[in-house]
């Protein structure tokens, strides 16, 4: 890459690890990930100071389309806000499963017995909002957003889940209702919820598999 006085650049900081010793890293990262189940029973307790904030940190290193990081963490911990969060989602969630959810959505989703009732919001001590930031009077036009911030969403995922705290991707649907509930422009989108903490200590999680490695990977 050809720096100029407009893109500066700086060395890479990498080391390159033994073989041994990064197979056996990638192992044991993936046999951590692969206990990462989806909880919607949550203990009320908080979470330790600063886990949230290094969780976050670890998300806002995704790349992203032209480094624009086109992102915002919103992190809800009031619980009258919490309250609020809940109420707006399960007036728009009751109104989707009543009346606009298609019928093979339902059927795909029967195994997992979800439905309006939303308590996960309110109980949980750490509920993130995330939102796409869009152009407005302080942010440029991004590029690539919603696989900008999928990626992070991804991060912030295994960031949580290897501090030893659940999470749960939760979308309502329409979604617009948490800019008010969390006072941001409209520039920005919501994106995604997500409840954190710890799981109940009688939490149950839907007898799931997941597909076997020789049916997602191909090598060509």
């Amino acid at each position: 890459m050809t720096e100029t006085a407009q893109h500066p650049t700086i060395p890479l900081e990498t080391r390159r690890r033994p073989p041994a010793v990064m197979a056996r890293d990638a192992g044991v990262f993936a046999d951590t990930m692969t206990t990462r189940r989806s909880v919607r029973e949550f203990a009320p307790d908080p979470v330790p100071e600063g886990v949230i904030e290094a969780a976050v940190r670890a998300a806002a290193s995704a790349p992203s389309g032209a480094n624009l990081q086109p992102w915002r963490f919103v992190v809800v911990t009031d619980p009258e806000r919490r309250r609020r969060l809940r109420e707006a989602a399960e007036a728009e969630e009751r109104e989707f499963y009543s009346h606009r959810a298609p019928a093979e959505w339902l059927d795909v989703i029967a195994p997992i017995g979800t439905d309006w009732r939303k308590p996960f919001l309110e109980i949980a001590p750490v509920v993130i909002v995330i939102f796409e930031v869009h152009q407005g009077p302080r942010t440029p036009k991004p590029y690539y957003v919603k696989e900008s911030v999928g990626i992070a969403v991804g991060l912030l995922i295994a960031a949580l889940h290897h501090a030893g705290l659940a999470t749960l991707t939760h979308t309502p649907s329409p979604m617009r209702f948490l800019n008010e509930v969390c006072g941001r422009p409209p520039e920005e989108r919501p994106y995604l919820v997500m409840p954190v903490g710890y799981p109940a200590a009688d939490a149950r999680v839907p007898d799931l598999s997941r597909k076997p490695l020789t049916e997602v990977m191909v090598r060509c």
